[in-house]
Formats: structure tokens, C-alpha cells, sequence
């Protein structure tokens, strides 16, 4: 089972590195094919129909990104029969989980909204999650008597997956919202449209990531015997919620539209990164085994 695991990670990363090709390529290579296209002659009219057209790399994209998706759902699967417990103990494998909600929350908002563009911004990232996961050592360990809880191990984190899956989305569209002035015109979607994918992802993320403190401090008191112990991943989880929990403040309270609040959905995945990557450098109780819960 373990072979097979690695093989399912080594195909997903095959397939997000394509879908990441031809995600890009359906919104800047539109541009480009459509440029080369249309003469001078034809006026901006004839150019604008061209960059209507379907190149159909979108299609491939998505088609891409759902094998991905599936390869990561048996890698989970082969990795749980491997070790015997969720496969979320180490920082491998929560790497690849991590991969796997990214993966997970994009389709969701590709299929809801039929928006592709931001998976040019959201694949790659999934991309080079998994790309980092397929740097670290495969080897199982056995767990730490703090992990030795398969509920609390299990829920903790399938909840931050989620949470963090919609706030990449958020990022994406964010991103996208950002560049979409210094980009030609008809290339990104329209400014609202991100703006409300960034909205809607945060709606999502921001509760679950509530419900990642409070399971966390759950455990922490089974664990160590503290509901709060301001370790650094604690400190940085509850940094993370209060930046998004101020963007969906100023946002429906205040009115924050376009590119303050887009900047604050940035700056709350830069947390979110920091968050994951941070027991590596500042050591505190989440540091054994490498552990990126």
C-alpha cells in the first residue's frame, strides 16, 4: 500500500503540473493566439470575437484537475491502510491532504460558479504544495502519545483542510482582482465576480477555521492538559482568524469592496501560510514530528 500511495502522489503531481500549463494558457495564451490572429485591418471588433472563442484548454484544465483530485483521494485512502490512522500525522502528509483540500475547494468554486480563470493562481498553488509534501520523507512513524487521539486527529485536521482550501480559492481570486488593472482588458473576469468568489470562499473558510481553534484546544487540554497554551501554531491559527474574521468585518459592515479588501485576503494567506510552515522555525508543542496540523 505504501508503493501504491506514492505512486497515486506522483501521478497527481503529473496531473496538476499540466493542469497548471493549461490553466494558464487559457487566459494569458488567449490573448496571445488571439493578437497573432486577428490584422490590423479586421479593427478591435474582430479581435474582441476571437478572444471569445474556446481555445479548449479550459475544458482539459478542469478534466486535469479532477484526476488530480482523484489521484490525491487514493493516496488518502492508501496511505490510511498503510498506517492505520487518518493520513494526517506528519508533515507529508498533512502537505498532501492540504493539496488535496486546495484541489477540492477550487472545483467546488469552478463548478458553481463556472469561473476557470482563478485556477491559473489556485492549481499552481496546489501544485507546489504537493511538490513540497513529494520532498519530505514517505517513512510512517509511529505516533506521539499527543497524536494518539484517531477523533480529535482526524476531525482537527479534516477541518483545517477545508478552511484552508477556501481561503487558497479566496487568494486566487484575490490575486486575480488585483492584476486585473494592469492586464489588457477582456482577459480576467469581471472585477465583481471575483470580488464575490473571494467573498463566498471566505463565508465558508472562516467558520471552519473557528472550528479548528476550538478542536485544537480540545486536544491541546487532552494532550497537555491546557485548553491554551499560546504555542506559536496556536497564536498564528487565531492571528489567521482575526485577519479574516476583520476582512468579513470591514467588508459587510464598512463596505469594503475591490482592492482593500482583496489585499486583506492576501495578507490572510500569507497567515495561512505562516501558520502551516511556522512550527518548522519557531519551534513550541507542535513541533515534534514535524507535524503541519
Amino acid at each position: 500500500m505504501d508503493k501504491m500511495s506514492q505512486y497515486m502522489l506522483v501521478a497527481a503531481l503529473i496531473a496538476l503540473a499540466i493542469a497548471s500549463v493549461f490553466y494558464v494558457w487559457e487566459i494569458f495564451g488567449r490573448r496571445a493566439l488571439a493578437t497573432a490572429r486577428v490584422a490590423p485591418a479586421a479593427g478591435p471588433g474582430a479581435q474582441a470575437a476571437v478572444l471569445t472563442d474556446d481555445l479548449g484548454t479550459g475544458k482539459y484544465a478542469s478534466l486535469l484537475a479532477w484526476n488530480a483530485l482523484a489521484f490525491l483521494t487514493l493516496w488518502m485512502v492508501f496511505r490510511a491502510i498503510y498506517t492505520g490512522h487518518g493520513p494526517f500525522s506528519n508533515m507529508h502528509e498533512f502537505a498532501a491532504a492540504f493539496a488535496w483540500g486546495i484541489v477540492a475547494a477550487y472545483l467546488y468554486a469552478e463548478v458553481r460558479t463556472g469561473v476557470r480563470a482563478i485556477g491559473a493562481v489556485v492549481i499552481p498553488a496546489a501544485l507546489a504544495v504537493l511538490w513540497y509534501a513529494s520532498t519530505i520523507s514517505p517513512d510512517a512513524a509511529p505516533l506521539v502519545p499527543a497524536l494518539q487521539n484517531n477523533l480529535l486527529l482526524t476531525a482537527h485536521v479534516a477541518v483545517s483542510i477545508v478552511a484552508y482550501g477556501t481561503f487558497a480559492v479566496s487568494f486566487g481570486a484575490a490575486v486575480l482582482y488585483l492584476l486585473r488593472d494592469h492586464v489588457p482588458a477582456g482577459i480576467l473576469p469581471d472585477a465583481n465576480v471575483l470580488d464575490d468568489v473571494g467573498y463566498r470562499s471566505i463565508t465558508v473558510g472562516f467558520p471552519f477555521m473557528a472550528l479548528v481553534i476550538v478542536l485544537g484546544a480540545l486536544w491541546a487540554d487532552v494532550a497537555w492538559g491546557a485548553y491554551w497554551s499560546w504555542d506559536p501554531k496556536e497564536t498564528a491559527s487565531l492571528v489567521t482568524w482575526l485577519i479574516y474574521g476583520g476582512y468579513l468585518h470591514a467588508r459587510t459592515l464598512r463596505g469594503w469592496k475591490g482592492d482593500r479588501s482583496a489585499a486583506l485576503l492576501v495578507l490572510g494567506f500569507a497567515a495561512v501560510l505562516f501558520t502551516y510552515f511556522g512550527n518548522l522555525f519557531f519551534g513550541g508543542l507542535h513541533s515534534y514530528a514535524g507535524l503541519g496540523r
